[in-house]
């Protein structure tokens, strides 16, 4: 069992998504980038290459310029999303990164660089990041 948020729980998504080969298709594929998951005042870095999370860690805010985005919501909003994945063993409708991001004014992906280019990844690899979340699926999750 894994507590969101935590490395312990990235780390534990990792290494299912890294895994699983059905991961890599339909959308999802090779992704080069260094994605920040703001959870509150917690902040944590993954970094995507090739096929796989290759590493995550816990990041100060003021980190957050190495990265080449970053999502943010509020902890009932990821535990509502992570939430819905366990439940249907991937993202619903209303819980998908992208129907998220979309519904809310601000939307969830953000940058502290204003680099356009890197911000792009977000959306360039959007089924891939949604992959690694639905892999959460299959790991037990408690929430702080």
């Amino acid at each position: 069992m894994a507590e969101f948020p935590s490395v312990a729980w990235f780390e534990a998504v990792s290494r299912v998504f890294n895994s699983d080969e059905s991961y890599r298709g339909a959308g999802g594929g090779q992704c080069h980038c260094q994605a920040g998951i703001k959870v509150g005042k917690r902040v944590f870095g993954l970094v995507f290459e090739g096929f796989e999370c290759s590493g995550a860690s816990e990041m100060d805010a003021s980190e957050l310029e190495t990265v080449d985005f970053y999502l943010e919501m509020p902890l009932k909003d990821w535990k509502a999303m992570i939430q819905d994945i366990a439940e249907n063993g991937a993202a619903s409708l209303h819980y998908t990164l992208n129907t998220l991001d979309l519904g809310r004014e601000a939307g969830i992906s953000h940058s502290v660089h204003g680099d356009q280019y890197r911000e792009d990844l977000f959306f360039r690899y959007n089924q891939t990041f949604q992959f690694f979340f639905d892999a959460s699926a299959r790991i037990e999750t408690t929430f702080a």
